[in-house]
């Protein structure tokens, strides 16, 4: 059956409100970024009168924003890259062996993300405290402490995720390789991660961008050495001036990795959310 004639001016009407409402938000940063602050303060304008690219250059001085993006790379793509070494190893034995408790753990693991994050916070806040206060081991306004507190969300959803990506791996890959000589170990390294790459990938990509946008746990756990960029913006706000412009032009430069990240690992983003969630 053909499809109505109003179907298709219903999706183009759908999806270029869709843009309208992306784009224009994307506009209004980037002309404001552009303007000087006398400007931004004012009266709203679509087209600058004045253009200017003089707050690209003020926001490394107004706050240590470089110091911070240093802070946010390390903290995130640790964050990232131990979601998904542990996650590997994790959702291996849950696809290819049995053992007791199994289903529970799985439940367990899925069950954490229907709390909210805010629950564990003051928990996650004494635990930090007390082992500081026990071992001297400083966790409580220090970049591992942040490390470990990110990997309390972006691990339960990675094991999951790849559980079913490896599902989806035929196990005979695994019997074949095991022929050749090599152990379920080897099996893993040679035979399943090069299979599951794109969900690997999309995992690595996930846990990333939850650590590098998060602000909550953030502006607890870290102090004026640790801070991350999803805290530090708020400082070019002051008690006598909000500097709009230089806010709009950092919020740009904050967007660059995650955008970059994204439209070159793409590809393997959809292959490895659609391949993990179908078995």
């Amino acid at each position: 059956m053909s499809e109505p004639r109003w179907v298709p001016w219903a999706r183009r009407f759908v999806l270029g409100f869709l843009t309208l409402f992306t784009l224009v938000p994307l506009y209004a940063m980037v002309s404001s970024s552009l303007k000087p602050l006398g400007d931004v303060q004012g009266k709203w304008e679509w087209f600058p009168t004045t253009l200017t690219i003089q707050p690209f250059f003020d926001i490394w001085d107004t706050i240590p924003l470089a110091e911070y993006f240093v802070n946010s790379l390390v903290i995130s793509g640790s964050a990232a890259i131990l979601s998904v070494v542990i996650a590997i190893f994790a959702a291996y034995a849950l696809s290819r062996f049995r053992f007791r408790g199994k289903n529970f753990f799985k439940l367990t693991v899925l069950s954490t993300q229907m709390f909210p994050g805010i629950l564990f916070l003051l928990p996650l806040f004494l635990i930090f405290v007390n082992i500081g206060n026990t071992t001297g081991i400083v966790l409580y306004g220090s970049r591992l402490g942040l490390i470990i507190t990110y990997l309390t969300f972006s691990l339960p959803f990675a094991i999951w995720m790849l559980a079913g990506y490896i599902d989806s791996i035929p196990k005979e890959l695994d019997e074949a390789a095991m022929v050749d000589g090599t152990g379920p170990l080897g099996a893993l390294i040679r035979v399943v991660i090069p299979a599951a790459m794109p969900g690997i990938v999309a995992v690595g990509i996930y846990s990333f961008m939850t650590a590098w946008g998060e602000v909550l746990f953030a502006s607890v756990m870290t102090d004026s050495g640790t801070r991350t960029l999803a805290v530090g913006l708020q400082e070019y706000s002051t008690q006598v001036q909000v500097y709009w412009n230089q806010v709009m032009a950092a919020s740009l430069i904050v967007s660059v990795p995650v955008v970059a990240g994204f439209l070159l690992l793409q590809r393997y983003l959809v292959a490895g959310l659609t391949a993990g969630a179908v078995k």
